[in-house]
């Protein structure tokens, strides 16, 4: 059985955004048992990632290693047609990841513990992000 679905989110800017509880309703809502659930994000200024859902100064340090890695405004940057955030969003962005595969056990969700999905925002304005959510299995 394969069932997708498409889910717009708004984000407010820079930031991560705990989306854990909206890919877990589209799971439960297609009805598969056992099985593999895809998220892919269609833009290439912003990012999922799987991390620490518990204590949110993990999300904080990896947005300062991130701002030392990819700052906003740098001179060397050839590409800024859409402001000094652009290009270090688009790095953001290769350097964590456009889709996760997570594991579907008992028709949830199968993450561990401290483990939630996060919409990782690397624009510092809002935007409406397009995700699909693929699941396959029985």
């Amino acid at each position: 059985m394969v069932h997708q679905q498409n889910l717009i989110l708004a984000t407010r800017g820079r930031g991560t955004y705990d989306i854990t509880q909206e890919i877990h309703d589209v799971v439960e809502n297609a009805g598969i048992v056992t099985g593999l659930c895809s998220v892919f994000v269609h833009h290439t200024s912003a990012s999922l990632i799987l991390c620490e859902n518990a204590d949110p100064s993990v999300r904080a340090d990896l947005e300062m290693i991130m701002q030392r890695i990819a700052p906003d405004g740098d001179p060397a940057y050839r590409h800024h047609l859409e402001g000094p955030d652009d290009m270090p969003a688009h790095i953001r962005s290769i350097l964590t990841s456009s889709s996760l595969c997570l594991p579907v056990t008992a028709g949830r969700l199968a993450l561990g513990t401290w483990q939630g999905v996060f919409l990782w925002e690397h624009r510092t304005s809002g935007h409406r992000r397009q995700l699909t959510v693929t699941l396959c299995g029985e």
